[in-house]
């Protein structure tokens, strides 16, 4: 937990109770109390499994993209793979086990490129964005009952590209790119 050293007070946590528990999230009511001020509101929190990004790259600078459709959005989306971190497994295993149900990908070696918070406002979650390098396809897929999913490899550059110009607008999706930028534009510079 990051704790201010600007004199802010960190709230009080109190009761919480459920509000609706589905498949993937629980909706949660919490109460707060200002540690100074005493004064006390209950906060709306999703309560959900952390989630894993990859950004896999193949042998000749090919990254693997997803379209899905998306019930958010009611559309199909671009993307890289991803999906729930399952209860007990890391955020590397979890990718390399998503990159290849989705899209019947493997490969190393992978590493963690950075990991972030989908919408700390509202939700307890973090999102962990995975580099799986030396990407090849190698299996079948095993999606789950409601994906349907489209597999796709890109150059790099017209990836990173499609995500400055808005072709690509999944948020966490455009944070693992922006990660991943960082390790290719060091690494064509001898840095990593």
């Amino acid at each position: 937990m990051n704790t201010p050293s600007s004199g802010l007070h960190r709230p009080v946590r109190g009761s919480e109770r459920s509000l609706a528990a589905t498949r993937i999230l629980d909706l949660r009511e919490v109460r707060y109390r200002h540690s100074e001020r005493g004064t006390e509101r209950d906060y709306t929190v999703i309560a959900a499994p952390d989630w894993v990004n990859v950004v896999a790259l193949t042998p000749d600078a090919q990254l693997v993209l997803v379209r899905q459709f998306r019930y958010g959005m009611d559309d199909f989306s671009l993307e890289i793979p991803g999906g729930v971190i399952e209860a007990g497994e890391v955020p590397i295993a979890a990718g390399l086990r998503e990159l290849e149900e989705e899209t019947g990908f493997a490969g190393g070696p992978a590493r963690l490129l950075g990991s972030v918070h989908p919408n700390p406002a509202i939700q307890n979650n973090r999102c962990h964005h995975v580099l799986v390098e030396d990407a090849a396809r190698t299996g079948t897929v095993a999606w789950d009952a409601d994906e349907e999913i489209e597999t796709t490899t890109a150059p790099v550059e017209e990836v990173l590209a499609w995500a400055r110009g808005g072709r690509i607008t999944h948020s966490l999706v455009l944070s693992a790119l922006f990660c991943f930028e960082a390790w290719w534009r060091e690494r064509a510079r001898g840095l990593t």
